[in-house]
């Protein structure tokens, strides 16, 4: 939610290549519209606009001069497909039936920026469709990534404070020891998915910070733990949040802790609609992009909000970089965002049109 430059600089190229952009009381995002010449359909293009806190290491002519800030998720790439989308639609407004508009959203990375977004009046009103994309590093460019169904997961975060009493290292019998019980816990979460969650449905426990005392001889009186769940269906997530609250509950019994629980829902499931889905993949055959089946992926994306309001449907584009994302040497072929300006323009032309057929 700090993209005030950014959004500077989209508006100002939008304005400069003709395209309305929608006065609203935004300080950080936009939203543009492109309407045709005729009536006919509202459908949505949208972007993430926002970096992450990541000193990038690339040594490009063009890489981020803000200390500490890069897009090493390429949310810039994704920026420059839909600016060029509508810079080409743009130029063929006049043979347009319906309107598209530009989603600029903030603050992706945070989990939360798109349900503010998208509920601010004027961004969603009248949408009967949204397409957006995400760039993945192991396609080729040229290639577009196009499943029905589930593509990316729910992920939502734990915290995990363990309150024992501190005492001499060499005494721990005088101790309740939060970094053994802390231990424990580490083992037992992994037996929630081995053990606890069928193997026909889709979850991952991942302990990402364990932190607990500041010397060689001394039980701390506090660890804390914390972590992720990915999930694709929202009944496997309520499943694991009540598990990890019942094994909290036991080694805490057990190890004479106190251990305090705190669950934070991040995104749902990014769910595609079949029917644009396969109108993708129509799209891309006709200009002769490589269509391939995506993979499912546990990274989480806000991108599931727009599902609430309209049909959706979200893409891989090919990148083919050496790294994957939130790597600080991210980086993509060119090349590629050309190829994802080409495709949502055509794209959101056949989504206008097919809605126009159905009325």
């Amino acid at each position: 939610m700090q993209e005030y430059e950014t959004t500077k600089r989209l508006k100002k190229w939008l304005e400069e290549a003709g395209v309305v952009v929608c006065t609203l009381p935004l300080e950080t995002g936009l939203v543009a519209e492109i309407k045709g010449a005729r009536p006919g359909p509202l459908i949505a293009l949208r972007a993430d606009i926002d970096g992450l806190p990541i000193e990038e290491r690339t040594n490009l002519s063009f890489a981020s001069v803000r200390q500490g800030v890069s897009h090493a998720c390429g949310h810039d790439v994704h920026m420059t497909g839909i600016l060029g989308a509508a810079f080409l639609l743009n130029e063929q407004k006049e043979r347009m039936a319906g309107t598209v508009r530009i989603l600029f959203q903030p603050g992706e990375e945070s989990g939360s920026g798109g349900v503010w977004f998208a509920s601010q009046p004027g961004v969603m009103d009248g949408v009967q469709a949204v397409l957006g994309f995400h760039n993945k590093p192991d396609l080729p460019v040229g290639s577009i990534g196009i499943k029905e169904g589930p593509l990316m997961a729910g992920c939502d975060r734990f915290e995990i404070e363990i309150n024992g009493k501190g005492g001499h290292g060499g005494m721990p019998e005088r101790c309740i020891d939060p970094i053994a019980a802390g231990s424990q816990l580490v083992n037992i979460l992994q037996s929630i998915v081995s053990r606890r969650i069928s193997s026909l449905d889709n979850a991952v426990v991942s302990v990402t910070r364990f932190q607990a005392g500041n010397t060689w001889n001394v039980i701390p009186d506090k660890a804390v733990l914390e972590g992720t769940v990915r999930t694709f269906q929202l009944s496997v997530r309520q499943k694991v949040a009540q598990y990890l609250k019942d094994i909290c509950e036991g080694v805490a019994l057990a190890s004479g802790t106190k251990i305090d629980l705190q669950w934070h829902v991040g995104p749902d499931p990014v769910i595609n609609d079949a029917g644009l889905a396969k109108l993708a993949a129509e799209t891309g055959r006709k200009i002769g992009c490589r269509i391939t089946k995506a993979e499912p992926n546990l990274a989480g994306d806000d991108f599931y909000i727009y599902s609430r309001y309209a049909p959706s449907c979200y893409l891989w584009v090919g990148t083919e970089g050496p790294y994957q994302w939130h790597h600080p040497a991210y980086t993509v072929k060119d090349g590629a965002e050309w190829v994802a300006a080409k495709f949502f323009c055509q794209l959101a032309l056949d989504t206008l049109a097919r809605f126009g057929t159905q009325g």
